[in-house]
């Protein structure tokens, strides 16, 4: 998938809300406008991906407890150049959970959202603060396999129904805009 793939995927996409309306309006302009958006070079805003991971009956979602946030959280990443961001999103599953496998529900975009980043330490360097232009895809994978930690990122990994996961992560935002949407989508 090119940069332009990404950049039609995303005007395509129908947000499900008003939040997802001015986050795509900024994400489109952003990348139009900022050639080095997919790597965190650009130390404004760059493009991350985030995997909604359900279980096969939707009955729960995994999280993990990532470590710079404080919190249970999704799973992710950082697009770091590339441009297939569904296949990055499999792959970041994958190395903070210790799943083998996990498989897409569908190609299509699942959420839009444009993320706030607090200043923090990462690897003994500061990193500003900064946007993550991020993009959700729905995946899915056995809640009976084996799980295991990413030290340097977070510092566990469980399955939760979803109103167990809604009560885990301590911060509002992401509970109110953007996990109860998703769960909603799910």
């Amino acid at each position: 998938m090119s940069r332009e793939d990404v950049i039609r995927k995303i005007g395509e996409y129908e947000p499900a809300n008003e939040q997802e309306t001015e986050d795509k309006a900024l994400m489109l302009s952003w990348l139009e406008h900022n050639d080095d958006a997919f790597s965190r070079e650009n130390a404004i805003a760059h493009v991350t991906v985030s995997g909604w991971v359900v279980n096969k009956d939707r009955s729960k979602v995994l999280m993990v407890y990532h470590n710079i946030y404080d919190s249970w959280s999704w799973l992710g990443g950082h697009a770091d150049g590339e441009t297939d961001l569904l296949s990055v999103a499999v792959k970041e599953v994958k190395e903070e959970s210790g799943l083998a496998e996990v498989h897409p529900v569908s190609e299509d975009i699942m959420s839009l959202e444009v993320l706030t980043v607090d200043g923090h330490e990462k690897k003994g360097r500061y990193v500003t603060s900064h946007l993550h232009m991020n993009v959700t895809f729905l995946l899915e994978a056995d809640s009976e396999s084996a799980l295991s930690i990413k030290a340097d990122e977070n510092s566990d990994v469980a399955w939760f129904t979803p109103e167990e996961a809604l009560g885990k992560s301590t911060e509002p935002w992401f509970v109110e805009r953007i996990y109860k949407k998703l769960l909603a989508k799910s």
